[in-house]
């Protein structure tokens, strides 16, 4: 497979992933592991609770998050480097201001309120029972999630392939 190929497959397995399971950060992570590797499962893990804008509360959106926390695991500061001689922790936020920075120009914000009433013309509160089934009427695990962590997945493989990090394309 070709890089283009290889991106369409990560995007399209990101919104696949959505629309099956819900859960965007895990959704992107997911789809990243799964297309490239390179990603260990404590990602995965780690990313379970920054759906729906961190724990549905509407804050960072998930998919944008899941796709930092890949950015991190390619090109972050570990442990053992913790005082970052090489400031390899700033690098590491110039990558993710750059997926912001996609974020804000396809969506107009970072914040998964502000996503939905730009896709679905309101925000839902998903951590109640009723909004989240209107979220789910919208259209919000059909279409319009699946589409935002289908491009976080793209998008940060971008990055990364840009950077030369991401060796499988």
């Amino acid at each position: 497979m070709g890089r283009e190929e290889i991106l369409d497959r990560i995007e399209s397995l990101g919104a696949e992933y959505e629309r099956r399971f819900g859960g965007c950060s895990q959704c992107v992570v997911g789809a990243i592991m799964d297309v490239i590797g390179g990603v260990d499962e404590s990602v995965f893990k780690a990313a379970t609770g920054l759906a729906g804008g961190v724990g549905l509360s509407g804050a960072t959106c998930g998919a944008l998050t899941g796709a930092v926390m890949v950015i991190g695991s390619f090109r972050g500061r570990e442990y053992g480097q913790f005082a970052d001689p090489e400031r390899i922790r700033f690098r590491t936020f110039e990558l993710a201001r750059r997926l912001v920075a996609r974020f804000e120009e396809e969506y107009g914000s970072t914040l998964c309120s502000r996503i939905q009433e730009k896709l679905m013309g309101r925000s839902f509160k998903l951590y109640e029972e009723d909004d989240h089934q209107a979220f789910i009427r919208a259209g919000g695990h059909d279409d319009k999630c699946p589409a935002v962590a289908g491009k976080a997945a793209r998008w940060a493989v971008e990055i990364l392939v840009d950077e030369g990090l991401a060796d499988r394309i």
